[in-house]
């Protein structure tokens, strides 16, 4: 074994971690153009790779999340695999002792690629999204073609190396019938430990840049009562599986507005804005690393926990509903619907009613903010 990989593989981490998750976001461009997407741009976008973070700035932030005793580091975008300097980014990353989560579409996985994770293991499972399972379906949703091929290609490196990876999918009009199937290739990847996710209840544009994208986004979304039946397809699973999560987290928030944990981890964009998570795109939310640190931008959002919500249609039902730790409602989703940080956004509550009223924890009719027994209504799920 080589000194360099003998360091990479036994680093030596900090005691005490002040930044307990980074991710970045190395290119917001994709050789994808999928009809659902919320934030990619094309892939020849040559303004867009002019902004783009250079590899020495990538650096310096993985350094100083090293130095906060930052253990992962997630790389995402886009597509972040486009990137030339990809290989160069994860070694670095390695040698700091950080573990890598890679998220990608697997395109660009090379056999050059996957015999870099061999050698030097990211150490944690890499996550493929899946657009469908034939070309057909797979390219009515990226937009771009070839890309099925290009996909698999890529999943049977990964699988003929023994890369650990996992798959998810964006569940949509165009691939809705193939969900089994898919399900079921799933199950035949060797580190599927439990049921792939699935996205179903898609995000609006963050950059709030293109109303007309915003348009196609709503119109993919499934129908809250649709979302449910995929959601409840294990009707026992699902049913124990919310019996624990409703007692931890169903209560009424009040007027805190960030309830998660927002803060305690980094989001840099790939223009080196950090942010408190990468859904909230917003300027007041935003620390440019280019003239401060990482450690600048901890102590910025730092008090993100003091937030408070004022608006009235937000107080009156959000903040008094107990059913806000299944909702998804919060300042990001706020942020892109609305361009403020305590919007109701309408869809999201309704996907939260719906899964309540199929669970038994509300009536025809009723809302959450009108519940006062609630607690007990949990309990008897």
């Amino acid at each position: 074994m080589s000194e360099f990989v003998r360091q990479v593989k036994q680093p030596v981490k900090p005691l005490a971690s002040r930044l307990g998750r980074l991710d970045i976001e190395l290119t917001e461009r994709c050789d994808n153009d999928c009809i659902h997407c919320c934030i990619n741009l094309p892939a020849g976008d040559a303004a867009a790779r002019g902004r783009e973070m250079p590899t020495a700035q990538v650096k310096e932030i993985l350094r100083q999340a090293a130095d906060l005793g930052c253990m992962q580091v997630r790389f995402t975008g886009g597509e972040p695999l486009l990137r030339p300097d990809f290989e160069e980014l994860y070694l670095f990353a390695r040698r700091l002792g950080l573990k890598v989560l890679i998220f990608t579409n697997a395109r660009h996985v090379t056999p050059a690629l996957v015999d870099l994770l061999a050698r030097i293991p990211p150490l944690v499972t890499m996550e493929v999204t899946v657009y469908g399972m034939h070309p057909e379906s797979y390219e009515a949703v990226t937009r771009a073609p070839g890309s099925f091929a290009q996909f698999r290609r890529g999943v049977d490196l990964l699988l003929e190396k023994r890369i650990p990876f996992v798959v998810k999918s964006a569940l949509l009009p165009q691939n809705r019938a193939e969900l089994d199937e898919f399900e079921t290739w799933a199950a035949t990847i060797p580190w599927m430990t439990k049921a792939p996710g699935h996205s179903m209840f898609f995000d609006l544009r963050n950059r709030r840049d293109d109303p007309e994208k915003n348009r196609l986004v709503e119109s993919l979304r499934l129908t809250p009562e649709d979302g449910v039946a995929v959601l409840t397809r294990d009707a026992d699973r699902y049913r124990k599986g919310m019996k624990e999560f409703g007692s931890k987290f169903m209560r009424p928030p009040g007027d805190v507005l960030f309830g998660c944990g927002a803060g305690a981890g980094l989001s840099v964009d790939a223009y080196g804005r950090a942010q408190p998570c990468m859904g909230v795109r917003a300027p007041g939310l935003t620390v440019d690393l280019a003239e401060k640190t990482l450690s600048d931008a901890l102590d910025h959002f730092s008090t993100l926990r003091e937030m408070r919500a004022t608006n009235p249609e937000y107080l009156r039902r959000c903040a008094r509903c107990f059913l806000k730790g299944l909702c998804e409602q919060c300042p990001a989703k706020s942020w892109a619907e609305h361009g403020t940080y305590d919007t109701p956004v309408e869809y999201l509550c309704d996907v939260a009613h719906a899964q309540a009223r199929w669970l038994g924890w509300l009536k025809d009719g009723e809302k959450g903010w009108e519940v006062a027994e609630w607690r007990q209504r949990v309990e008897a799920t």
